[in-house]
């Protein structure tokens, strides 16, 4: 039975398993990730997680969103997948709505990269960046206190990143609904939310 739980050692056995079949296959990318394998990348959780969440990806092309993954690369996970018994979607482009919609402004300069041999660099999103997409999914989801509610916890963020971030998610739904719920997430994260519009 494959093992769902993703720790941080575990996220560097399969990048670089990964390299390795990209190499096989004599194929080449650069991967956003973001989720709970970046804040496990970047030390700020210790929990597992369930997948590496990929918004984009870069064959020499230039960033692409991620869904559907490109064949060669999709082919080099499953290989991954069935030899270290691992979940089939254990690396998946379900988050590259984000991408489409538009990353925050410097996303790249804030990225922490790393490169897995010759075939395969991964930038993981930066703290201040997964400030911005936790927050969406706190709101969106009402996650006061589940998985996104902790991680935005674990992120320590100031009012004036809430604030910049609120912003931001603004930019992907700017329905009066979707205000509403973003004013009372921030009035119940100690934030004014009438600084929004300053």
């Amino acid at each position: 039975m494959a093992n769902a739980e993703i720790t941080v050692e575990r996220v560097d056995e399969l990048l670089s398993e990964l390299a390795e079949r990209l190499t096989a296959l004599e194929a080449w990318y650069e991967l956003v990730v973001v989720g709970g394998s970046a804040l496990l990348a970047l030390g700020i959780v210790s929990r597992a997680t369930r997948d590496v969440g990929v918004v984009a990806f870069d064959d020499g092309a230039g960033l692409t969103p991620a869904d559907p993954l490109p064949e060669a690369l999709e082919r080099a996970r499953d290989l991954v997948a069935r030899d270290l018994v691992v979940a089939p979607d254990w690396l998946n482009g379900a988050a590259s709505d984000i991408a489409r919609f538009g990353l925050p402004e410097g996303f790249m300069s804030r990225v922490e990269t790393r490169r897995y041999g010759d075939s395969l660099v991964v930038h993981f999103a930066g703290r201040l960046d997964l400030i911005h997409f936790k927050l969406h999914a706190f709101i969106d989801r009402s996650d006061i206190h589940g998985r996104h509610g902790s991680d935005l916890r674990a992120l320590d963020p100031t009012s004036e990143e809430l604030l910049a971030a609120g912003r931001w998610t603004m930019t992907h739904d700017s329905s009066s609904g979707y205000r509403e719920m973003l004013e009372n997430g921030l009035t119940y994260l100690g934030v004014d939310s009438a600084a929004l519009d300053a």
